[in-house]
């Protein structure tokens, strides 16, 4: 019996490539042990990407001066803190409610998170209306940026707040992540997942910061050839990083895990895991240094 497989490509945090290959579940592991793993797997996920969660346990908030439509989410760690602070992209259809219960799980490890709103309080129903919502964000990435300019400043005014800022994004927010590092205000972390790329060395060396990837070798937008080119362009414009592609998924596996558990478990617990480890490094270790 054949196991899942995971491949990941790892760089290390000057950007020079290593390849580990490592196999999860090889072939003659009893099915009774490749069951026990993916049991561990889920419990070290969040609730909210295996479609447990309870309803989201934050509360609205407008952050957009400029769009009193604009509806964010918020999310805050018990405790006095000062806390440091996630903002997370959503994909194509708007700010839903898998979004909010990440940004519920991130609170819980102790970050301030700030789910932005792209769509002035609108969610697509359809995969035409995604697509029309999408586009008309695209068409005017100046609003975008200045919506989540807008957000990191309302994350820096809060009394609770530590100052440090990572992006996180899934699909189009995780491009849009990726393009608010290059043009937006001053933060500390941009984690993509599965996002449009830039592999313009000099566009890259704007960012400040290491950067953050997860992506699945069986996608086609982004493909493995364009994540390889992306890291490459990270190299010679000397950013750190931290980017993976993992074998045999694709396209979003990271934030809907329940739409196919079997495959996606794994590697979204091991996305997962790295993702906590690179924002304590980028929010948490740098400040006490």
């Amino acid at each position: 019996m054949t196991g899942l497989g995971l491949k990941s490509h790892f760089l290390d945090t000057v950007g020079i490539p290593l390849i580990i290959i490592a196999v999860l579940g090889a072939v003659g592991v009893p099915r009774f042990l490749e069951v026990r793993r993916e049991a561990r797997a889920q419990q070290e996920l969040p609730a909210a990407l295996l479609g447990k969660a309870p309803p989201p346990g934050g509360q609205p908030v407008s952050y957009f001066e400029t769009d009193a439509a604009t509806k964010g989410y918020l999310a805050v760690p018990k405790g006095k803190g000062p806390f440091p602070a996630v903002l997370l992209i959503h994909e194509w259809d708007g700010l839903n409610e898998r979004v909010r219960q990440v940004a519920d799980a991130l609170a819980a490890e102790g970050y301030l998170a700030l789910a932005a709103d792209l769509y002035s309080g609108r969610t697509g129903k359809t995969p035409e209306e995604n697509r029309a919502l999408m586009s008309e964000a695209r068409a005017h990435m100046e609003r975008v940026i200045a919506n989540l300019n807008a957000a990191a400043r309302f994350l820096r005014a809060r009394p609770d707040a530590t100052g440090r800022i990572a992006a996180m994004g899934w699909c189009m927010g995780g491009g849009i992540a990726l393009s608010w590092g290059l043009g937006g205000e001053r933060h500390e972390g941009t984690a993509i997942f599965y996002g449009r790329l830039v592999d313009d060395p000099e566009q890259l060396k704007k960012l400040n910061h290491e950067v953050y990837g997860t992506f699945g070798a069986l996608d086609r937008g982004p493909s493995p050839a364009e994540v390889e080119r992306f890291v490459a362009a990270l190299r010679q414009a000397g950013i750190r990083n931290d980017v993976h592609i993992y074998d045999d998924v694709g396209h979003g596996f990271w934030l809907w895990v329940d739409q196919n558990p079997e495959k996606r478990t794994k590697p979204a617990a091991d996305a997962w895991r790295r993702l906590k480890a690179y924002l304590d490094r980028t929010l948490r270790a740098a400040r006490s240094e």
